[in-house]
């Protein structure tokens, strides 16, 4: 099957709509720092404990924290303008907007936190080059967007004794052998699809035997597909198309060929994990091609685009496909998640409900309760940041993600809880979600309940 000129139209237009999906304006400005103090709601998530003096405790500092100045410095290395842009822009909103709440009802007891934010076009050299730039000015960096990317300043956030909260869902950062210096969260992207096939094979029964398993090489992709093979060998299901690590983004034949393979294996499921303007590519031409089954994959492979008003398969997508995702989406309502939506709301930006700007909460949530070990145990330079977080035994949110800890085990650490949702084309126009609503929240499937990590699914090679 060759792509159709019609079709070829269609993917240019979705891949501009998920360039300029950046529901913050598309500032693509690559340095942030002030974060102000905007006013916002106060919330018991935000609110300080008894406030005391710096003074008080002679806190040891050396980068990133002026305690004269009474300010902290973090850093951001967020893919701003590259192919997961769209999503990662909406995350330092909410990094913002939830430390300027913070700042604005007394700081980490009276510091104030600024942001340092870097587009690093989700290019490995760049990511390498932007934290070798911001080390010696930065306390601790509040994300780090790619797999890879996080995996080449590894070794260097160990030699540095700096701490990172990467934006990636790579298994083997909740593998204690690899992660000494990051903080995890969310389920690793082979749990995940653990948890998404088991879930899909519990609601559709026998309409589920057969699987597609679809991906981009690397960390992300083959984490993710790793974890499909394990889920389709605990469920019996077949594998009929196995291209794990074989799509390409600058290689458009790759996804011409696993459309090709989907439609003539007719697979009851498709497990494909890679960027949006990928999936919607493959999801089209199988489409065009004749392919009516069930779609799911990695949770960054989705976008609002696939079913804005104006998009030519938001129909099929809103008919067939389901995802999991990392943390409560904009359709929850738990008290953590309101208290999210209620802080943009008073921020004063211009938004649309989208579900990644609460990731952004979840980031900073996770800091905000590490600065604050670190202040109590007085040890604010950056090695006494890492050392207070590896301490936190129980990290909550309030209902906007499942519970974190950073002790114990790899088996004991690893997230396996999730919710699992499906695109809202209804949704998405009305405001009332960000273009997904959940069909069951906090879901374990009894595959990931069941699985022994005692490592990463996939092995660095």
């Amino acid at each position: 099957m060759k792509m159709k000129p019609r079709w070829l139209a269609i993917f240019l237009a979705i891949g501009l709509v998920l360039a300029a999906c950046s529901p913050s304006g598309g500032d693509t400005t690559t340095t942030v720092a002030e974060t102000g103090t905007t006013s916002g709601s106060s919330t018991e998530a935000t609110d300080p404990p008894t406030e005391t003096t710096q003074g008080d405790m002679g806190i040891a500092t050396d980068v990133g924290v002026d305690l004269e100045a009474g300010t902290i410095t973090l850093g951001l290395l967020s893919d701003l303008t590259g192919p997961f842009g769209a999503l990662v822009t909406p995350i330092v909103t909410g990094q913002e907007v939830y430390w300027d709440n913070v700042n604005a009802n007394g700081g980490i007891n009276g510091l104030e936190v600024k942001l340092e934010v870097r587009d690093t076009q989700y290019v490995v050299d760049n990511h390498v080059q932007l934290y070798e730039e911001l080390k010696d000015q930065v306390a601790a960096f509040g994300h780090s967007t790619g797999s890879p990317h996080t995996v080449a300043i590894n070794e260097g956030l160990q030699s540095d004794g700096i701490l990172a909260i990467p934006l990636t869902w790579y298994s083997g950062w909740s593998d204690t052998n690899l992660n000494s210096n990051l903080l995890h969260h969310g389920a690793p992207y082979c749990i995940e699809a653990m948890n998404s096939i088991g879930w899909l094979k519990e609601q559709m029964g026998d309409g589920i035997s057969t699987i597609a398993i679809v991906s981009l090489p690397g960390d992300f992709g083959l984490d993710s597909a790793e974890g499909a093979k394990k889920a389709a060998e605990a469920l019996g299901l077949d594998v009929v198309v196995d291209l794990a690590g074989q799509i390409l983004p600058t290689d458009e034949a790759t996804l011409t060929a696993a459309a090709d393979a989907i439609v003539a294996a007719n697979p009851d499921l498709v497990w494909l994990t890679s960027t949006p303007t990928m999936y919607s590519s493959i999801f089209g031409q199988a489409l065009a091609g004749g392919y009516q089954g069930t779609w799911s994959g990695g949770a960054p492979g989705y976008s609002p685009a696939f079913v804005a008003p104006d998009s030519p398969i938001k129909d099929a997508v809103a008919s067939s496909m389901y995802f999991g995702i990392y943390f409560e989406p904009w359709d929850g309502n738990s008290a953590g998640t309101q208290a999210a939506k209620q802080m943009l709301a008073d921020s004063g930006r211009e938004f649309t409900p989208f579900d990644y700007y609460l990731e952004g909460f979840v980031e900073a949530q996770i800091m905000h309760q590490v600065l604050l070990a670190a202040y109590a145990a007085a040890d604010m330079t950056q090695g006494g940041i890492v050392a207070a977080a590896k301490t936190l035994s129980e990290v909550t949110f309030d209902g906007l993600a499942p519970t974190e800890s950073y002790v114990g085990s790899s088996n004991e650490q690893v997230q396996r809880a999730q919710w699992m949702v499906k695109p809202d084309p209804e949704g998405l126009v009305s405001g009332a979600n960000g273009g997904t609503k959940i069909v069951e929240a906090n879901y374990t499937s009894d595959i990931a309940a069941n699985y022994e990590f005692n490592e990463a699914c996939y092995q660095l090679g």
